[in-house]
């Protein structure tokens, strides 16, 4: 799955992360390709951080703006780039979303500040790299709480 980067087209991405019950919480975030692996930038505080730092294991597919499920979900195992990435993955992701950074960006945070939910540390974001499992099953696993998130 790693070499075939063509399914994740689009400008959204359903990153899934699971909870310590084993439930999932899909967020749609902006995403680039990136030698063979997906990159994201989010809040270093947000919800999603936390559960990625306690558990790699996501699924992912390709969303509308509204988290919609446009694609097949597939498996993936997150990690949180160092730093120093961050204004790398700024780079790759600008050209994609030039005109989006500049009239949605600005407005969903605002949305987001007025609905109380916005950055709690102002910390500069995060990346998460994200690299698509090779198999296409997402059977159930006896891997305790991801097992039960995937036969959901």
């Amino acid at each position: 799955m790693a070499g075939n980067m063509e399914i994740f087209g689009g400008k959204y991405l359903s990153l899934t992360s699971f909870r310590r019950d084993g439930s999932g919480v899909a967020t749609p975030v902006w995403f680039v390709a990136d030698n063979g692996q997906l990159v994201v930038q989010t809040d270093a505080d947000s919800y999603k951080v936390k559960r990625i730092r306690r558990d790699p294991h996501v699924r992912i597919a390709v969303c509308d703006a509204r988290g919609r499920l446009r694609g097949e979900a597939v498996d993936g195992e997150a990690r949180l780039l160092p730093d120093s990435e961050r204004e790398r993955v700024e780079r790759l992701l600008a050209p994609k979303y030039r005109v989006d950074r500049f009239t949605v960006y600005p407005l969903y945070r605002l949305v987001m500040r007025l609905r109380g939910r916005g950055s709690r540390t102002h910390e500069p974001p995060v990346a998460i790299a994200i690299t698509p499992s090779d198999n296409d099953d997402s059977a159930p696993s006896a891997a305790g709480s991801r097992g039960k998130a995937r036969a959901r």
